[in-house]
């Protein structure tokens, strides 16, 4: 195991692309055009820290992680863990550096194996790696299943016996067994109930502060990335737009597009309206994206310089908050607050209800 730098720097991403060709032709003999899956990602993940990538729905951010831990092989870019470039290891040391990776998937029903008892998909991990004999891994079975609260008696059951929550929980166990530095949490409660995903949630957080951990979380529910995450990347069509510590970005948003996901968050107070920045058209193909900044196609503030020149991410404080924007010095506000006094109509069927409420169920109707 290698020396913690002394930066406290764990992970790093440097230039890292996917490509896929496309192929068309009775043989798929003829190339039709190429994929951009993710196109020049670059962040860096101190140990301890969490970093959540956001954004829509094929923008980058599962095969983002995968290239991370190299699940897949990156069309270019490097993945620096403590130092190494793991895009350049193979075999034993690929192996044993990944024992040091770990991912939770998204679905808890489809990651584990039914034919499996629990045990012996907490012991798996184990006997890859040659971590200990019969007795330890099963004491170290029974220890990671208290970890995730979870019983002894739980090692002798098969998945199907157990609810959606138990189940990550069972992938989080597994994800822990070999003593990981890094998680990879790839959207871990997106398939679960709302009730249960703050559970999931807590107990990610709870298992960092104890172990150390560092995580790369992919989600796109913003309201669980503000409770879970310590620095924000914001993605667009495979590339990053915006990234910077959690309050920044939440607070100050510099990209046309941050403000657009920020202004889609639903705000249950009835008094609180919000001018929501809705962009235009649809989300380009990445076999052929837009010249210059990918946005500028849906972006209400795009300039010419925005169609022919591709944005660099720039810092726009000293936060380390950056954005890949042209013009994000002179954006106006798009976030609008209106008090009470400017939802008359919001305060006035709050008021209602409350009337109806209170002269009982007969005429709550």
């Amino acid at each position: 195991m290698s020396t913690p730098r002394k930066d406290g720097l764990l992970l790093e991403v440097v230039d890292l692309a996917k490509h896929y060709k496309v192929n068309t032709g009775l043989v798929f003999s003829r190339t039709a055009g190429t994929v951009k899956a993710v196109d020049g990602v670059a962040f860096q993940l101190k140990r301890g820290e969490t970093l959540a990538l956001v954004g829509e729905s094929g923008c980058g951010k599962s095969t983002t992680a995968r290239l991370v831990l190299r699940l897949i092989e990156p069309s270019a870019g490097q993945v620096w863990f403590e130092g190494r470039d793991i895009t350049t290891l193979g075999g034993s040391e690929l192996r044993a550096m990944r024992r040091r990776m770990q991912i939770v998937f998204q679905d808890p029903f489809a990651s584990l194996n039914p034919r499996m008892t629990v045990g012996a998909i907490l012991e798996e991990p184990l006997k890859v790696h040659g971590i200990g004999d019969a007795d330890t891994r099963a004491k170290r079975v029974e220890e990671l299943l208290g970890l995730v609260g979870l019983a002894p008696y739980h090692a002798k059951r098969y998945p199907h016996e157990f609810s959606g929550g138990q189940r990550q929980r069972i992938g989080i166990a597994r994800a822990l067994a070999v003593e990981p530095d890094l998680v990879v949490c790839d959207e871990p409660v997106s398939a679960l109930d709302v009730s249960i995903q703050a559970q999931v949630v807590n107990l990610l957080k709870d298992l960092q502060a104890r172990l150390g951990l560092s995580y790369l979380f992919i989600a796109h529910d913003l309201a669980v990335v503000k409770h879970m995450a310590d620095r924000v990347a914001v993605m667009y069509l495979g590339r990053i737009v915006e990234i910077g510590p959690k309050d920044a970005v939440f607070a100050t948003p510099r990209h046309p597009y941050t403000r657009t996901l920020l202004s889609a968050i639903p705000r249950p107070d009835p008094h609180r309206e919000t001018a929501r920045q809705i962009p235009g058209g649809d989300v380009p193909s990445p076999m052929n994206p837009p010249p210059g900044c990918h946005f500028h196609t849906r972006c209400a503030f795009a300039s010419e310089l925005c169609r022919t020149q591709s944005p660099a991410l720039r810092p726009t404080d000293a936060s380390g908050h950056m954005a890949a924007c042209h013009h994000f010095e002179t954006l106006p506000d798009v976030v609008v607050e209106r008090d009470r006094a400017q939802a008359p109509a919001a305060a006035k069927r709050l008021a209602l209800y409350a009337e109806r409420r209170a002269r009982g169920p007969a005429s709550a109707g």
